[in-house]
């Protein structure tokens, strides 16, 4: 009994040992991973608090425009209290000191990390800055850059625009930037020519009273302000308070010489008479498309017709009655004379006295019937003159339909011209080569003599003696234009050859289209002419197909002469 009690009671013993050794061991196990996670994780806080040195970044910002690269340096006060600085939230920077201090009294030693070089970038970085320097000054207020351009430099700037874009309403918008623009835009230099169009209302729509009388103070500002040394003036598409625009004119203008009315209606004998009273200096009036009253104006002729140089007007049934006044002598010295029509205007004839306009106007150096068809009209008296246009320089007698002027009425108006440089004659069926050969002009340098809404010209005939024309003129003709003109092949070779005894930059306009040209009458003149910039040979029936067309530009040109080999 005492033997098997021993032998439990040692079993018992060792089951409860190895319980207890089980449970030792399981106790033991959770207690070893957590201490491995932390020193993982403390591992991981090393390496993540270990940074590499950066280089120092540069005290400067390269932007990119749009032609040019901007060197921004970064230590000047430009962007301070501006919208762009980032705005650093509150407390971040005592957490950040905070969290620095636990981290240092968990961790006792920090292996030292290797430190990549730094690029020593100082003597780039005060290169780049002395050139940020000379494109941005210390000042604050240096994006203001239009209040510190000199005045004279800002009216230079003004002045370009005001060629290209005239002077209103450009010049009352930029007046309204600054002082300084201000007195820049109010310079009387700029004011010389004024162009005023649909300022207020949009054409064809009526005119309040309000409307109106803010119309009638604009230009009294104008005038009063602005106009001083106002000298051309021209009103377009205006129908109400014309007359109220050339009194206000006439009185603060002095200086007034030139006057032009577009499209513009209600111009009375009050508007005329207040030129006549205080524009002593006008001497162009330019009437073109425009209804007024002719008796107004004649009585304006009458008696300051001696200080017109040019008038332009267009015809009509009343209007006639101004040419009639001139050839009767109102306007002694007058040096230009137009009257035209719209180009959809048909059989659009208008009698004139070649000789009474002579006698009348000898000191006229342009003369222009666009549209129009001259009726010669013969003196009363049968009178012949002793002298025509000894002065004349242009003459243009182009119509968009058949002409009745001949070889004989051109002869009566050029027979005392000798210093005629540009004829136009477009559609002038009638007049011939022989007729042209025997004027007495020797230095013309434009003939326009095409033949492009008529139509008589695929009735005509072949026609010879285009080289007597180009032989005359070779040594000063620059345009020439013979557009439908129905000349030989062989004419046409001999002609060209003529422009070529010419100086290479002689010719520079050159008008085919529609004729017999062939490629080696044309060849010479283009390897020759070196100063021919345009060359239209569309149409042209002997030439090949990929060529019958407009040539713009002398390198267009000499590509031509490649594919004419």
């Amino acid at each position: 009994m005492d033997a098997s009690e021993a032998e439990a009671s040692t079993q018992n013993q060792g089951k409860e040992e190895g319980a207890s050794s089980a449970q030792g061991d399981a106790g033991a196990r959770p207690k070893k991973a957590s201490l491995k996670r932390a020193a993982d994780a403390k591992a991981k806080k090393k390496h993540k608090k270990a940074r590499v040195s950066r280089p120092a970044r540069p005290g400067y910002t390269v932007h990119q425009g749009e032609d040019m690269l901007l060197v921004i340096s970064s230590s000047t006060s430009q962007y301070d209290g501006s919208v762009w600085t980032l705005k650093k939230k509150k407390g971040s920077k005592k957490k950040k000191l905070a969290k620095g201090k636990g981290k240092a009294s968990q961790v006792k030693k920090k292996k030292p990390v290797n430190a990549k070089p730094k690029l020593e970038s100082k003597p780039v970085i005060e290169k780049e800055e002395k050139v940020a320097n000379l494109f941005i000054t210390q000042e604050e207020d240096d994006h203001r850059w239009g209040h510190s351009l000199p005045e004279e430099m800002l009216i230079n700037i003004f002045q370009i625009v005001v060629i290209q874009e005239g002077a209103v309403p450009f010049l009352c918008r930029v007046g309204r930037v600054c002082r300084l623009w201000n007195a820049a835009a109010s310079s009387p230099i700029l004011w010389h020519r004024v162009t005023v169009g649909h300022c207020w209302i949009a054409p064809g729509r009526s005119q309040l009273p309000k409307t109106q009388k803010k119309i009638k103070d604009t230009l009294d500002w104008l005038a009063h302000s602005r106009f001083s040394q106002l000298r051309d003036f021209s009103l377009c598409h205006w129908t109400k308070n014309v007359d109220y625009a050339l009194e206000v004119v006439s009185q603060y203008c002095p200086d007034l010489c030139s006057l032009k009315l577009s499209y513009c209606t209600g111009v009375t004998a009050a508007a005329f008479r207040c030129l006549g009273l205080h524009s002593r200096s006008l001497h162009s009036l330019n009437l073109q498309y425009s209804e007024f009253q002719v008796e107004g104006l004649l009585e304006y002729l009458e008696n300051h017709g001696s200080q017109i140089r040019q008038i332009l007007f267009s015809h009509g049934l009343k209007n006639d009655r101004l040419l009639a006044a001139i050839t009767r002598g109102c306007c002694p010295d007058l040096e230009m004379l137009e009257v035209n029509t719209k180009l959809d205007s048909k059989d659009c004839q208008l009698p004139v006295c070649i000789q009474a306009l002579q006698m009348a106007c000898p000191k006229l150096k342009t003369f222009r019937m666009m549209n129009v068809q001259p009726l010669h009209k013969g003196m009363r008296f049968g009178i012949d003159p002793t002298s025509g246009f000894p002065l004349l320089e242009e003459l243009c007698i182009a119509t968009t339909s058949f002409s009745y002027l001949t070889d004989r009425d051109l002869r009566d108006i050029l027979f005392d011209s000798p210093k005629l440089r540009v004829l136009d004659l477009r559609g002038c069926s009638r007049i011939t080569a022989s007729g042209l050969a025997d004027l007495p002009c020797l230095e013309l340098e434009c003939l326009f003599w095409g033949q492009y809404f008529s139509s008589h010209v695929g009735l005509s005939s072949l026609k010879k003696g285009l080289h007597t024309l180009t032989q005359k003129w070779s040594r000063t003709l620059q345009q020439l234009d013979i557009a439908h003109q129905l000349f030989t092949e062989e004419d046409l070779e001999l002609a060209m050859s003529y422009l070529c005894q010419a100086e290479a930059d002689t010719l520079r306009s050159l008008n085919l289209s529609g004729t017999r040209i062939t490629p080696r009458a044309l060849r010479p003149v283009i390897g020759q002419m070196t100063a021919l910039d345009y060359l239209n040979l569309s149409s042209c029936r002997y030439l090949p197909r990929g060529v019958k067309r407009i040539y713009r530009g002398q390198e267009d040109i000499r590509q031509l002469l490649d594919k004419l080999e």
